[in-house]
């Protein structure tokens, strides 16, 4: 594990984890999940789409940046109980991301279980937010 759960407090942040993604990562990606939908993949079906910067990066693959974050900062043995989060904005070509996980709450359920509940989010390198969320996390006893 890469951190204990006594060792958290509320306001503690993850070391940012970062991504620069463009068609190499999105083909990749698409390739592993079947998601080989066009405003991915092709500039022009993009812009007829209203994009005017072309392609454009996949919703699920910043999905799953959150939980290589998560995995990252807390470890393996932890157990994702929940992830939830909105896709409001697009990231373009050559868009570096960067995940960011924050501790909002620490609490032991009824079950006896240590439990994290974080903020998430994945920014643009404008700090545009793009990926808001939340995260329920359950630490070995």
């Amino acid at each position: 594990m890469t951190i204990n759960y006594s060792e958290l407090t509320i306001g503690d942040k993850s070391p940012i984890w970062k991504r620069k993604t463009s068609f190499m990562e999105w083909n990749r990606f698409a390739a592993a999940n079947d998601e080989f939908y066009l405003v991915h993949m092709d500039d022009q079906v993009a812009i007829k789409a209203e994009n005017s910067e072309g392609a454009f990066g996949m919703g699920h693959m910043r999905f799953s940046y959150l939980h290589n974050a998560i995995r990252d900062w807390l470890g393996d043995e932890i157990e994702v109980k929940e992830l939830l989060c909105r896709y409001t904005a697009i990231n373009q070509k050559d868009d570096e991301l960067s995940a960011e996980l924050i501790v909002t709450e620490k609490f032991v359920n009824t079950d006896n279980e240590n439990m994290l509940k974080l903020s998430v989010d994945v920014y643009r390198q404008d700090r545009i937010s793009t990926t808001p969320g939340t995260a329920l996390i359950k630490f070995p006893n």
